[in-house]
C-alpha cells in the first residue's frame, strides 16, 4: 500500500533523525569505551610494573593483590607460584607469554579479566590479571543510554514530523478543501492569503482561476435565464394556440390528427423544459434567503394535499431551511413518479438520529443500480426513457431536486423498493422533532 505524502514526510524525518543519532550514539561508544579501555590498561599496566618489580623480593604474591577479582601467576623453568582468583595457565594467551611486555583480555569462569605480562629477570614471566567487571557495567549502563537516546530521538522523529508534515501540507488540505468545495458547486469557494511567497503565488493563480470559473458559470447561467424568458412570450402564445387546436381536435382526422398532438405534447414539454431552465438559473445566480424553521410533515401534506390523494406515514420533524426549495423538491418528486411510475404510491417522513428522511416510494419498474447516479444529472430524460415508460418531462426535474438539496445541505439519492418500483430519499438535519 502506498504511504500518503503525510506519512512520508513523517517517515523521512523520523528515518533522517534516527540515522543521525545513531551515527552519533556509535561514534559516542567507540570513543568513550576505546578510552575508558585505554586508561584501565595503562593503569593496570603501570600497577604490574611495580608489583613484579616486589615479586622479586621477598615479598609475598598474596600481598600484592589489588582485589577479590585479581590474580598473580609466576611462571618460569622451576614452575608456577600464583595467588588470588585460581586461573589455569593454559587459559593464557601463549603469544602474550611469549613475548611479554604486553596486555591482553580473556573470560574467566564469565568474569572478564585484563591480563598484563612483564618478564622477570632470569626465564620468569610475570602475569597479573585485573578484573573488568565495573568496567562492563559501565559499558552496559553506557551502551543502555544511548540506545535509549536513539529510540527516544526516533519518538522525536515521529512528533517532529507529524508536526512538520501536517504544517507543510496545510496549503494542500487547503487547496482540496477548496476544490472539493468548488465540484460540490460552492464556486466562491477561495484560498486564504498566504504569507509565504511560492504559497501566495499557487494562492492567488487558484483563486484566479475559480473567480474565472464561476463567471463563466454566472455567464452560462444568465444566458440560460435570457433565453428562457425571452422564450417565453412566443412559447405561451403556442400554448395557448396548441389549447385551441387541441379543442379542434376532432374535426382533424388520420395524419393530420396525429401530427397535431405530437405537435401540442411536445409545446407542451418544451414549455416545462424553460420553466425547469429559468428555475436552474435562478438557483445558480441567487443566494439562499436566511434559512427558516419548516415542519417538513406539515409541508408535505400542504403539497400532497394541492395533487392526488397519496398515503402518508409522517412522523413530527423541524428542519432548517428554505420553504420555497423544499415545496420544489416534493413537487418534482411527485411529478417524477407520476410521469415515469404511474404515480407515488406513499410519502413518507422519518427522523433517523440528528437527521431526517422525506422518501416518494412509487411502484414502477424501478431505476436500474448503474444509473441510480446518472439519472440526477441534467437532461438525464432521454436515458430513462428506456427505463421507465413513457417520458414527456424535461430530464431536468431530477437535477433540480439534487441542486435544491443540496443547497439546503442535505443529500438524495435513488433505492429499490420491495417487491417493485424505485424510492427516492432526501436526508437533511433534523432540527428537532416536536409535533
Amino acid at each position: 500500500m502506498r504511504l500518503t505524502l503525510r506519512r512520508r514526510v513523517t517517515l523521512s524525518f523520523t528515518l533522517g533523525l534516527l540515522v543521525v543519532t545513531g551515527v552519533l550514539a556509535l561514534s559516542t561508544w567507540n570513543l568513550a569505551t576505546g578510552y575508558l579501555l585505554r586508561q584501565r590498561e595503562a593503569s593496570a599496566t603501570r600497577q604490574a610494573e611495580l608489583d613484579a618489580r616486589l615479586a622479586t623480593t621477598s615479598t609475598a604474591l598474596s600481598d600484592l593483590l589489588t582485589g577479590p577479582d585479581s590474580a598473580i601467576l609466576v611462571l618460569g623453568p622451576r614452575g608456577t607460584r600464583s595467588a588470588g582468583r585460581p586461573v589455569d595457565p593454559a587459559l593464557l594467551p601463549a603469544a602474550l607469554l611469549d613475548r611479554p611486555p604486553g596486555t591482553a583480555r580473556i573470560t574467566v569462569d564469565g568474569a572478564p579479566m585484563l591480563v598484563v605480562a612483564l618478564p622477570l629477570p632470569g626465564e620468569d614471566v610475570y602475569v597479573e590479571l585485573f578484573g573488568l567487571r565495573h568496567l562492563h557495567r559501565t559499558f552496559t549502563f553506557l551502551g543502555l543510554a544511548l540506545a535509549a537516546a536513539t529510540a527516544g530521538a526516533a519518538l522525536l522523529g515521529v512528533a517532529l514530523g507529524g508536526w512538520a508534515s501536517k504544517r507543510a501540507l496545510r496549503p494542500l488540505a487547503e487547496l482540496g478543501s477548496a476544490a472539493g468545495r468548488i465540484a460540490g458547486g460552492d464556486l466562491r469557494a477561495r484560498l486564504p492569503d498566504q504569507d509565504d511567497p511560492d504559497l501566495a503565488a499557487l494562492a492567488a493563480k487558484f483563486n484566479s482561476t475559480a473567480q474565472a470559473l464561476e463567471q463563466r458559470a454566472l455567464r452560462d447561467a444568465r444566458f440560460a435565464s435570457d433565453v428562457s424568458h425571452e422564450l417565453r412570450s412566443p412559447l405561451t402564445t403556442m400554448v395557448n394556440a396548441g389549447a385551441v387546436l387541441r379543442r379542434r381536435g376532432e374535426h382533424l382526422r388520420g395524419t393530420a390528427g396525429t401530427a397535431l398532438e405530437l405537435l401540442t405534447s411536445e409545446v407542451d414539454r418544451f414549455a416545462r423544459m424553460v420553466v425547469d431552465l429559468l428555475e436552474i438559473s435562478r438557483a445558480d445566480q441567487t443566494d439562499d434567503p436566511p434559512p427558516e424553521e419548516i415542519a417538513l410533515d406539515a409541508l408535505v401534506r400542504d403539497v400532497v394535499a394541492a395533487r392526488e390523494p397519496v398515503p402518508l406515514d409522517l412522523e413530527p420533524a423541524v428542519v432548517l431551511g428554505d420553504r420555497r426549495r423544499l415545496d420544489r423538491v416534493l413537487t418534482n418528486l411527485l411529478d417524477n413518479a407520476e410521469r415515469h411510475a404511474g404515480g407515488a404510491v406513499l410519502v413518507r417522513v422519518r427522523t433517523c438520529g440528528d437527521r431526517v428522511r422525506l422518501s416518494v416510494e412509487d411502484a414502477g419498474p424501478g431505476v436500474p443500480e448503474d444509473l441510480r447516479e446518472e439519472v440526477f444529472e441534467r437532461f438525464a430524460r432521454g436515458v430513462m426513457a428506456g427505463s421507465r415508460g413513457d417520458d414527456t418531462g424535461s430530464g431536468l426535474g431530477l437535477a433540480l431536486v439534487r441542486e435544491h438539496v443540496h443547497r439546503l445541505g442535505g443529500r438524495v439519492w435513488v433505492e429499490g423498493r420491495s417487491p417493485v418500483g424505485a424510492r427516492f430519499v432526501v436526508e437533511m438535519v433534523l432540527r428537532s422533532s416536536d409535533g
